[in-house]
């Protein structure tokens, strides 16, 4: 199973944007250090941009051309439905519904075989939950104290598309995420019009 590794805050410097939603991610950030601090053609703010999304979410570039080309292939606008795509993902929900305090986190958990998905024992990051899915974290899990201070700690689900049961280590994804909650800050048109060339 292939996945991005390597320095997490050294890649938020050089794309300019806290990628990997640390708090200490940009402290050393200064003029010079990013990509976007440079005189850039189209293609490269083009290209920028989609770095910046898949560091977002952990993907390595193969797998983001099959989330591009499915998301081109669709009837509603392409930018939208890839960034829905990606959001959707197990690890991604796994870190937003507040089962880790990172992706690379909940990607671990999940490859771990630390949750259940409909009552079934899912074990793959890139599984796409669809509305209605219930994740819950694995019995045995539970006794894990930091993945119940994970859980109990991180804020009760402040998005809209989230439903928490804390009590029963569950959420649920109760309906599909709308693009202005998603706390990314992207702009999906120009990953768009880079792969449409």
């Amino acid at each position: 199973m292939a996945k991005m590794m390597g320095p997490r805050f050294k890649t938020a410097r050089r794309l300019g944007l806290n990628v990997v939603g640390h708090p200490k991610a940009m402290n050393r950030a200064k003029r010079g250090t990013a990509r976007a601090d440079k005189k850039l053609s189209e293609y490269g703010v083009q290209l920028l941009e989609k770095q910046r999304l898949r560091a977002y979410y952990g993907v390595l570039e193969k797998q983001f051309v099959r989330y591009v080309d499915k998301a081109m292939k669709s009837k509603d606008q392409p930018g939208p439905v890839l960034i829905n795509l990606l959001e959707k993902r197990l690890d991604n929900m796994a870190y937003r519904m507040g089962f880790a305090s990172s992706i690379r986190q909940a990607r671990q958990m999940v490859t771990h075989g630390h949750f259940l998905v409909n009552g079934k024992s899912v074990n793959i990051p890139s599984y796409g939950l669809k509305v209605g899915d219930v994740v819950e974290m694995r019995e045995k899990s539970r006794k894990t104290e930091l993945f119940v201070q994970n859980f109990n700690n991180i804020s009760a689900s402040p998005l809209g598309y989230i439903e928490k049961d804390v009590d029963n280590f569950k959420a649920t994804l109760v309906r599909e995420p709308q693009r202005e909650e998603l706390p990314i800050e992207i702009n999906e048109q120009l990953i768009v019009e880079f792969y449409s060339k």
